[in-house]
């Protein structure tokens, strides 16, 4: 019955959207319709409640210290991009920091999913791995959404709009593209397994992708304008790829990063010279200061008491 009810209301919609197209309904009226018409392709049901996020940003001056400022976001406007969280990684010690992150992250995406936030997997070069599954399906059926710029493939280093990276991750010490890795003697393995790490659940209206118009037209039909990239590696796939805070920004999105919730590829042996956790706060900091804010990820955890109560 409720199937059908909600065929009903779809069909008397679209009705009256075509009657609308043909002019025979007031402007007001004919936009009404269309934002329902929106509403009713949605996949994930919005839900009420309000996120309560606190931002720390950066001026673009290096002594500037952070300004944290609070923010309220509707969680059903709200999306999380998992970055390249990988069973597995050539460097050794990144695979280890992110079997560490991994359980932590999948307690905030589980909760936030509770709540309403839509949940994004990306684990870039494994997608073929999950091609038979419905949270690929999912986002291959989201109805399709014109960028207002071009998606790139992948967003190098824009010195029009940012310094230098402050730490050196250019540096290879093993054969194959590997760089900034830590590990005492790196290793090139192309063959590791890029599944999503297991501790990482991916479930119910959650959707897989690394493509950056699949992610957009996902995000377009869902409405989600606000945006929050946790994974892996800060200053490289979080930053560059067609999904990451660049093309995001580009794409005038309300992105943040999850600073507690993320980790670079740096090898203290290369400059500034610095621990592997300094270099990954030097990391946040860079982004913090030229491109968006970042948050914590026990802000998406909980709503504003009340917020999520019926509205009628």
């Amino acid at each position: 019955m409720l199937h059908s009810d909600h065929r009903s209301r779809r069909q008397f919609v679209q009705s009256l959207l075509q009657g609308a197209m043909a002019g025979t309904l007031a402007p007001s009226l004919a936009s009404l319709l269309a934002a329902e018409s929106a509403a009713t392709s949605r996949q994930i049901p919005p839900v009420p409640g309000v996120l309560s996020v606190e931002l720390r940003k950066r001026g673009k001056e290096a002594s500037a210290p952070p300004v944290m400022e609070m923010a309220e976001w509707n969680a059903s406007e709200t999306a999380i991009i998992i970055c390249d969280m990988w069973a597995d990684h050539p460097c050794k010690l990144a695979a280890h920091r992110v079997g560490r992150m991994a359980p932590r992250m999948n307690e905030v995406i589980s909760k936030a999913r509770d709540r309403g936030v839509a949940i994004i997997h990306a684990p870039s070069g494994g997608i073929q791995l999950y091609e038979d599954t419905p949270y690929r399906k999912r986002i291959k059926e989201a109805k399709p959404a014109k960028p207002p710029v071009k998606i790139q493939g992948w967003c190098y280093l824009n010195p029009e709009k940012e310094a230098p990276l402050p730490v050196d991750d250019t540096v290879k010490r093993t054969d194959g593209p590997i760089r900034g890795c830590d590990d005492p003697f790196p290793t090139y393995q192309p063959n590791h397994d890029r599944h999503e790490h297991p501790a990482l659940k991916i479930i119910g209206y959650d959707v897989i992708s690394a493509n950056g118009q699949e992610i957009y037209n996902f995000l377009e039909q869902e409405q989600r304008k606000n945006i929050v990239l946790m994974g892996v590696h800060t200053n490289m796939c979080v930053l560059g790829r067609p999904f990451g805070i660049r093309q995001l920004r580009y794409l005038n999105k309300n992105v943040v990063l999850c600073r507690d919730l993320t980790d670079a590829l740096y090898d203290p042996r290369d400059k500034p010279y610095v621990s592997h956790t300094r270099g990954t706060e030097m990391i946040i900091e860079h982004i913090e200061r030229y491109w968006c804010p970042s948050i914590l990820g026990k802000d998406l955890t909980q709503v504003i008491p009340g917020s999520d109560n019926p509205t009628s």
